[in-house]
């Protein structure tokens, strides 16, 4: 099967015509089905767990965040968003619902919102080391106020977090920490052996993601090969996806993350529905 579960519409707005680009590009992939994985922050249910997670003082990091919150944040409901989908799915039957959600320090709070809905699927990721988005072009040079060895501990540290929650299918473009080239001198076995562990024990899958192909420096798939080898001997699940933020982006670069993963011994994908998974051959 051809699938990629992980785009946002976030680019654009719940129109129908525009997000029908997203399933052009999808039959040009020949994708034989997509989902939708919203980022929480599309959502104001989720506003109060940024205000507690982010550095939000007067740092350059609070004050680029604090703007970020503000810049194209919190437009629907979740409840819209369900209402949304549900036109598109009378189109598109085939098509998952699924979100997106930043590793707040709060999951108890978390879970309180994400009960309340039928997601097909949902996606954890790491976005944030002590409140502060690593990803951000434009605080970049936070990178340099602190040591990497501490990072990738922190970094590691959340995903068990998340995988503890009991909350999360999926992990999120796992160590997408590289994408400004910034690698460590390290020996990362250690890291590498937690996280595959913490995601075994909670049986959660990993998103191989091309995103870290095309939109940032470093132009590798995520996960990089050192955990895809962890991955494979843990028996993680794989699923293989775009990250689009476009319409133009669905699929893109699926038959080479397709070719990576089988690379490191996988044959099978996964297929959500309902939150309930099925194993599928990988195409």
């Amino acid at each position: 099967m051809r699938n990629d579960y992980h785009m946002h519409f976030e680019k654009g707005a719940y129109d129908e015509k525009w997000v029908e680009g997203f399933f052009r590009a999808a039959a040009t992939q020949n994708l034989d089905e997509i989902g939708i994985s919203e980022h929480s922050h599309t959502f104001p249910e989720f506003y109060d767990l940024y205000r507690d997670t982010l550095i939000l003082d007067d740092s350059p990091v609070g004050r680029f965040q604090r703007q970020w919150l503000k810049t194209n944040k919190f437009k629907y409901t979740v409840d819209e968003y369900f209402s949304f989908m549900a036109k598109i799915k009378q189109r598109h039957p085939a098509t998952k619902i699924g979100i997106e959600v930043c590793n707040f320090r709060d999951q108890a709070a978390t879970a309180k919102i994400l009960q309340k809905y039928p997601f097909d699927y949902r996606i954890g990721s790491v976005h944030y080391i002590w409140g502060w988005g690593y990803d951000f072009a434009e605080i970049k040079d936070e990178w340099s106020r602190h040591d990497l060895y501490e990072i990738y501990d922190c970094y590691v540290t959340e995903i068990e977090k998340l995988a503890a929650s009991g909350l999360y299918d999926v992990l999120g473009h796992p160590f997408n920490l590289r994408l400004f080239k910034i690698l460590p001198d390290f020996d990362v076995t250690n890291f590498l052996e937690r996280a595959a562990a913490a995601l075994a024990k909670a049986d959660m899958a990993i998103d191989v993601n091309t995103g870290t192909m095309y939109r940032y420096p470093i132009a590798e798939i995520s996960p990089y090969a050192d955990f895809m080898r962890v991955a494979a001997k843990h028996k993680l699940p794989v699923i293989i996806t775009s990250d689009a933020h476009a319409p133009a982006d669905c699929g893109k670069f699926h038959d080479e993350a397709a070719a990576y993963a089988k690379s490191f011994g996988y044959t099978t994908t996964l297929q959500f529905a309902g939150r309930e998974r099925k194993v599928v051959p990988l195409a």
